[in-house]
């Protein structure tokens, strides 16, 4: 528990420094946010307003902690600023007669151009990005740990080194240029034969049968993410295998009389898979994070493609949100590696 609260603590504090530097960039850019609320034709009455609701007319250190007071789930709700009682809350006590100390959910704000609260329109979009990055790490840890035992058992034949080629050639294709020629091939030159399609996403919109899962749409992206983690996952299990398979324990359990098939995946496959687990819970949460380019190019909505279309905007508040959450995301996922590194290898212990 001890550990637990430490790494927690720890994830805090490299959340709140994304919040600074967050804050800090999209505060420098020269862009007016109540023009980009209200649009060029506005009044000026009307633009004082938007300012006091967007705390524009104070100094930028208050705004910073205005800001991190929207974030905190445990904040002070000024009845000055209406957006803010509108946001869930449970009123601990008074301050004063307009201010109450609450808790509540983090507020990240409204979006400029839909006015929609921006924790609403990421999570419509991260669901989608989730199911990919854990479609994507599927494919790759399957495939790559099966490719990773074959090169190890296989070691120097034309196995091995078709695998070990392949996965230089993987890690070396950034995703957006995999994207691009995958999309082309299997969703344009080959669409006739493939049934896929260069852009969709999970849900497909009918007249007749309404809002149906469209998985077929996912193949595509998810190989496109899969492929560099797949690489890596490839090499890290052969040379992780390579080196188990050389220690006492595996020769005494062939001596033993155990099978091939026991020793290879019961003692040494458990016994290599921490290096393998790094890459697969970085990858993860790297591929969760990461999708933008591809989710951009075959169309997925997810948070990756709503971010990148909010920046297109100048709609500062959406693109902050995702920043926060993808940041969030990283930072658990990371936290939550250490506890399976134990589980997978009983020799160390969170301490």
């Amino acid at each position: 528990m001890h550990y637990l609260l430490r790494r927690l603590g720890y994830g805090v504090l490299v959340i709140f420094g994304v919040v600074i530097l967050v804050f800090t960039l999209f505060n420098v850019l020269p862009a007016d946010p109540a023009r980009l609320t209200l649009g060029q034709r506005s009044d000026v009455a009307s633009l004082q307003a938007v300012r006091h609701e967007l705390y524009l007319d104070k100094p930028l250190p208050v705004q910073f902690l205005l800001y991190v007071n929207d974030l905190s789930p445990i904040g002070i709700i000024d009845e000055g600023y209406p957006d803010q009682i509108l946001h869930s809350h449970v009123s601990l006590f008074k301050i004063n007669s307009q201010k109450t100390l609450v808790l509540k959910f983090p507020y990240l704000r409204r979006s400029y151009q839909t006015k929609k609260e921006v924790w609403s329109i990421l999570m419509e979009a991260l669901p989608n990005t989730i199911a990919l990055g854990i479609a994507a790490m599927i494919f790759a840890s399957i495939v790559g740990i099966l490719l990773g035992v074959l090169a190890a058992v296989k070691q120097n034949t034309w196995m091995d080194t078709s695998a070990v080629f392949s996965s230089v050639i993987g890690i070396s294709a950034p995703s957006f240029f995999s994207g691009i020629i995958i999309a082309y091939i299997f969703g344009f030159l080959l669409s006739h034969y493939t049934g896929l399609h260069m852009t969709g996403s999970m849900f497909s919109i009918s007249p007749f049968a309404g809002k149906q899962v469209d998985l077929k749409n996912m193949i595509l992206p998810a190989l496109t993410l899969g492929i560099r983690p797949l690489a890596i996952i490839v090499q890290l299990t052969r040379s992780s295998m390579l080196d188990v398979m050389s220690q006492d324990y595996i020769r005494t359990a062939y001596a033993k009389g155990l099978s091939k098939k026991a020793v290879l995946f019961k003692h040494a496959l458990k016994n290599a898979m921490n290096p393998v687990i790094t890459a697969i819970t970085g990858w993860l949460a790297d591929l969760i994070t990461g999708s933008f380019f591809v989710e951009y190019i075959f169309g997925w909505k997810g948070i990756g493609k709503v971010t990148v279309d909010a920046l297109e905007k100048f709609d500062f508040p959406v693109v902050m949100g995702s920043v926060l959450v993808i940041a969030s995301i990283f930072v658990f996922v990371n936290i939550f590696a250490d506890f399976l590194y134990a589980l997978f290898d009983p020799r160390i212990e969170l301490k």
